[in-house]
């Protein structure tokens, strides 16, 4: 069976108590044991580990490596899985592993290259793999000008930063005033370019945006797995057109994500995203982390976590191609426990006692409607199951 293996997650997504979940779960029947931190005390990743600490805060990047070394050594982490100040973590690598704990993370001269989107795009096209025209702008006029000429050749434009992980600061421009079309229904990503206009001209510092065309579904996400010798051993992508999800082995889109695994030494578990543009696929962006969604892949018969931890620990996986495509899905939101509430009890006065769950008949005559806090209950409980 092995020895046991110790994982550590440091501040990371809620989803990757998935991540959690497939470890523990892995085909070797490997006795795994998760350590967890985070610096929000709510996160279901700590309620999930075996053992868990809340992080510090305020560090700056060094002094987080050494808040990391020290974890490594007290806990004897054998893998550890770093997301927050990955760029700092991967840079010591070799101080890791001289106290025998591996980094589940790329070279740090992956990480340095798509740390900066518009640095990525100028390697990217170097190597062969389009992407979509871009301008990067720091300042009013350059907002404005970029917009005027993606508009002129017929395109939404769109920006977001220039670094920066998921689709925070993701913003669409629309020509449109601000109106109550604005304020119905869910929140939008389309902004008035008047108003981003004057935000850029009101700020304090600059700017650092891409501005590019609002690219067409499908989505794809390849999520690769590459060994530290520079090797692919699976790449499979995840598509989303809409609310439907799927999976593609397309070479369209795995052939140029497994050149950028190669050719940038993207070893372990990244994500690389494209869309359309016109009728090609261009890259969008490069993650040197495990996706939120990588644990959807076990609908394809694979546990690319475990392979990730297998090959972090020397441990050859070879090939790993899925015997299956899962059929096309949704995502909706579910429950996970978090940790007892640690802190102390806020309220001061005595307690009041508790008002009977429902009303008596009497104080409610029969064809008077739901009390007010039956409705805000199920206000409150239909906001907390609506999807993301």
């Amino acid at each position: 069976m092995g020895s046991r293996v110790r994982v550590w997650l440091n501040r990371t997504y809620a989803e990757n108590v998935f991540f959690m979940d497939q470890l523990r779960s892995n085909p070797q029947h490997r006795a795994v044991e998760i350590h967890a931190t985070h610096g929000d005390p709510d996160s279901p990743v700590l309620a999930a580990a075996d053992t868990a600490e809340m992080e510090p805060e305020g560090l700056s990047p060094r002094a987080y490596v050494e808040y990391a070394l020290d974890q490594c050594a007290r806990r004897s982490v054998d893998v550890f899985v770093p997301v927050l100040h990955q760029a700092a973590v991967v840079a010591h690598r070799a101080e890791f592993a001289a106290q025998g704990t591996a980094l589940l993370a790329p070279a740090a001269e992956a990480v340095a290259v798509f740390h900066d989107k518009a640095t990525a795009y100028q390697a990217v096209q170097a190597v062969g793999v389009p992407v979509p025209p871009w301008w990067r702008v720091r300042t009013e006029e350059e907002l404005v000008a970029a917009v005027e000429e993606l508009e002129s050749a017929g395109h939404k434009a769109c920006f977001k930063p220039a670094a920066g992980a998921g689709g925070v600061g993701f913003r669409v421009i629309t020509r449109a005033p601000f109106s109550l079309a604005h304020l119905n229904g869910f929140p939008s990503p389309y902004v008035p370019l008047s108003l981003v206009a004057e935000a850029v001209r009101a700020a304090e510092h600059p700017v650092d945006w891409l501005v590019m065309p609002l690219l067409d579904e499908p989505e794809v996400s390849v999520d690769c797995l590459t060994g530290p010798d520079g090797r692919v051993r699976l790449a499979v992508g995840r598509t989303k057109n809409g609310r439907r999800r799927g999976f593609t082995l397309h070479p369209s889109w795995i052939e140029p994500a497994r050149l950028l695994a190669e050719a940038f030494g993207l070893h372990y578990l990244t994500n690389i995203q494209f869309r359309m543009y016109g009728d090609k696929p261009v890259l969008m962006d490069v993650n040197t982390r495990p996706a939120g969604g990588l644990h959807q892949l076990a609908q394809c018969g694979v546990n690319a976590p475990w392979a990730a931890v297998q090959l972090a620990l020397g441990e050859e996986t070879g090939e790993l191609v899925p015997p299956f495509l899962g059929q096309d899905y949704a995502v909706v939101s579910g429950p996970r426990p978090v940790r007892p509430v640690s802190l102390p009890q806020q309220r001061t006065d005595p307690p009041v006692a508790p008002l009977p769950a429902v009303p008596s008949p009497a104080a409610v005559p029969a064809a008077e409607p739901a009390s007010a806090p039956a409705a805000a209950t199920e206000s409150a409980t239909a906001a907390a199951i609506a999807p993301a």
